[in-house]
C-alpha cells in the first residue's frame, strides 16, 4: 500500500480539499483509497458523511492509532491511504510524514503561507526526510503570486510540484455536498488542475520508500 501524507504548518491552506480531490481522482482511476483523517475538527469525515457514499473510505483517527489505521486499511484490501492532518500540530505532522512514502505541502501565495515553510523542513528532517514536495494550492487566478512562492520554496531547498492548484468556487461547492470539483464540474477549471495533480502524484509514489505492496495503476 502506499501512503501519502498532506502536511501544513497552518490552517486554511486547503490540506482537505486536497486530500479529498486526490482520493476521488485516485478512486475514479481504479485505486482502493482510504482516507486517514488526523484532524479534530473531522473535516474530511464530515465530507464524506454528506457525500453518503463507501468511496473513496473515510477514517477519523487520533494519531496514537495511525499505525494500527494504516495496517487495517492495508489488510481491508486499500493500496492508497491519504493522510489528512491538523494545522499546528506538529506530533500529527511527524507522525504521518514518517509513515509517508510521499509527503506533499500546501502552501497558499502568501507570506504567512511562505514563513512556515522552515518549520515544515524540520518536521521532514525529524520524519526522517521522506520524498516530499511544496503545492502552490489557493492561488489568485490572476497576477504571479503562484510563480513567486514557488521561487521562494525552491530557494529553501524544497522540491515544488509543478501543477498549481488555483482559488475556484467549483472546490468549495463541491465540498458542500459531499463532492469533488471533477464531480461538481468535470470540464471545469479546477477539476483538470486536481487531475494534474493526481498524475503527478501517481508518479512521485513509484518512487516510495515503502515495498510492501506494488500494484498495477490506470492514472
Amino acid at each position: 500500500m502506499h501512503v501519502l501524507a498532506i502536511i501544513g504548518q497552518k490552517g486554511g491552506n486547503g490540506k482537505t480539499t486536497v486530500t479529498l480531490g486526490l482520493a476521488v481522482e485516485a478512486f475514479s482511476a481504479g485505486r482502493s483509497v482510504a482516507v486517514i483523517d488526523l484532524d479534530p475538527q473531522t473535516t474530511a469525515a464530515n465530507w464524506s458523511d454528506r457525500r453518503g457514499k463507501e468511496a473513496p473510505a473515510v477514517v477519523s483517527c487520533q494519531v496514537s492509532r495511525l499505525g494500527q489505521v494504516l495496517e487495517a486499511a492495508a489488510k481491508g484490501g486499500a493500496d492508497l491511504a491519504i493522510i489528512d492532518t491538523p494545522g499546528k500540530s506538529t506530533d500529527a505532522l511527524i507522525a504521518a510524514a514518517k509513515a509517508a512514502d510521499f509527503v506533499l505541502m500546501p502552501i497558499q501565495p502568501q507570506l504567512y503561507d511562505i514563513e512556515t515553510l522552515g518549520s515544515l523542513k524540520d518536521v521532514l528532517t525529524l520524519a526522517g526526510n521522506p520524498p516530499s514536495a511544496v503545492l502552490v494550492n489557493r492561488a489568485p487566478v490572476q497576477g504571479k503570486r503562484h510563480t513567486e512562492t514557488q521561487e521562494a520554496a525552491t530557494e529553501q531547498g524544497f522540491a515544488v510540484c509543478p501543477v498549481v492548484i488555483f482559488a475556484r468556487a467549483a472546490h468549495g461547492d463541491a465540498g458542500n455536498i459531499g463532492q469533488s470539483a471533477a464531480e461538481f464540474e468535470p470540464k471545469g477549471k479546477a477539476a483538470q488542475e486536481m487531475s494534474g495533480l493526481y498524475s503527478y502524484i501517481a508518479i512521485a509514489l513509484k518512487g516510495g520508500r515503502h515495498e510492501e505492496k506494488r500494484i498495477n495503476r490506470r492514472a
